[in-house]
């Protein structure tokens, strides 16, 4: 398992666009990925599980990912996340 902790830079947070974009580049992936936060974790391929998170400016959520692409794919998605959904 691969994981990685973000924060969440951009000024709107995680609304339905960037939760849209989020699912698509998982969804490029094969690797099960997962979303957690203090409180609780979601699947990474779900919109509406993503926005179950409440994430807004600032707020730090760990992306994880077991399979044979986990790497790649807990990259691309910290960058995403990293880069303000480039909102």
């Amino acid at each position: 398992m691969t994981a990685r902790t973000v924060k969440v830079v951009n000024q709107t947070g995680l609304h339905i666009r960037p939760a849209g974009l989020f699912v698509e580049t998982a969804n490029r992936f094969r690797s099960d990925i997962r979303v957690a936060t203090a409180e609780q974790e979601v699947d990474g391929r779900s919109v509406l599980g993503l926005m179950l998170l409440e994430l807004g400016p600032g707020k730090e959520l760990t992306i994880r990912a077991e399979g044979e692409d986990e790497a790649e794919a807990a990259t691309a998605l910290a960058q995403l996340v990293e880069r303000g959904f480039s909102e």
